[in-house]
């Protein structure tokens, strides 16, 4: 998995965030909808992930951070991130197309942002993640996005707090001696195309 994350070989840095910033969000989308009608008003009054709390402010509609229960900052994060993804000036859709100066400044403050919702599913909802069978499933999702973060630098540590015992519990495993095997992953299972990808994107918008 570690592998599969990374730059392939001729892929432009840009696209290879998009398309995956993409995936990313469709699959935060999932897994926070099969724990939805238990994160209510009543069960989560805001949106935290252990003793950290979260406001929402996204600069146009809200200017100032306010708080809110964890269904209403979700459904603000999901939207926010989904007008973004629509908006071609940041997000082109034909191949070559210029992407903005600040980029990477737009996917880190996204990602930082999904990054939360994570939090708040393991802090708030595991058990009924338990319950549901759907553990195996979270884990693997949780850290194909922890290994994206962490390759391009996406997340600052201090963000990254709540999660912190998992996170280092996963990092420390020992580096090194599928050297070969992880090159050979890399060239049959880390190549996708971008074009093909953004593709599918591009349907899926109209």
């Amino acid at each position: 998995m570690k592998s599969a994350v990374r730059l392939p070989s001729g892929e432009e840095l840009h696209e290879w965030l998009a398309v995956n910033t993409v995936d990313f969000f469709n699959e935060i989308s999932l897994l926070y909808g099969s724990i939805g009608e238990f994160c209510t008003q009543k069960s989560c009054p805001c949106m935290c992930a252990g003793n950290i709390k979260y406001a929402w402010m996204d600069g146009v509609k809200f200017t100032k951070p306010v708080e809110c229960s964890a269904p209403e900052y979700v459904d603000y994060l999901l939207a926010w991130v989904e007008q973004q993804l629509n908006d071609e000036s940041i997000f082109p859709l034909q191949a070559g197309a210029a992407f903005p100066k600040n980029f990477q400044d737009i996917i880190k403050n996204i990602f930082k942002r999904l990054f939360r919702v994570y939090a708040h599913i393991y802090h708030a909802h595991f058990k009924r993640i338990v319950a549901l069978g759907a553990e195996a499933h979270l884990n693997t999702c949780f850290k194909h996005f922890l290994y994206f973060v962490i390759e391009f630098k996406l997340v600052r540590d201090k963000e990254m707090a709540p999660m912190k015992p998992l996170i280092s519990k996963w990092i420390k495993k020992k580096k090194g001696s599928s050297s070969k095997s992880e090159r050979k992953s890399r060239r049959s299972n880390s190549r996708i195309s971008a074009e093909h990808k953004r593709g599918t994107l591009e349907g899926k918008r109209r």
